[in-house]
């Protein structure tokens, strides 16, 4: 049911990024949790392959990754076919003030959170950026 230019969570895909397992499937069951569809990567080169495949809605892109980093991996998603897709960052390491205001200045990056993230303000940044209303709980 559409109201208000919203689109049902279902409708959109969101990649996950993060090397760590245990933080993945916590990711994974908020944001499934949410009604939207899910798919995982755990570096940067498979990042970087199925935003390109997939062409996700939204990618949740952790920035310490093996393989291809995320400074890497964030550079590479701003040209060609996943220029578009908007990215929050995320990240378990303190980064210094300039560090995280340069990956906030990134054209493709929405939002920068902070490792533990909180599930409410992730579900809220993604339903922000998507268009999309939370489930209603009963």
């Amino acid at each position: 049911m559409e109201n208000q230019g919203f689109t049902s969570a279902a409708e959109k895909l969101v990649l996950l990024v993060d090397d760590d397992k245990d933080v993945m499937a916590l990711l994974e069951e908020i944001v499934r949790g949410e009604g939207f569809k899910v798919v995982m990567a755990e570096d940067g080169v498979d990042a970087q392959k199925k935003a390109r495949s997939l062409a996700p809605d939204i990618i949740v892109l952790d920035l310490m990754l093996p393989k291809a980093g995320g400074f890497e991996t964030l550079h590479e998603l701003q040209s060609g076919e996943t220029s578009d897709i908007p990215v929050i960052v995320i990240t378990g390491r303190h980064l210094e003030r300039s560090t995280a205001e340069l990956v906030r200045q990134q054209p493709n990056v929405r939002d920068f959170l902070e490792k533990p993230v909180r599930a409410q303000l992730l579900v809220s940044r993604l339903h922000q950026f998507l268009k999309t209303q939370p489930l209603k709980k009963s």
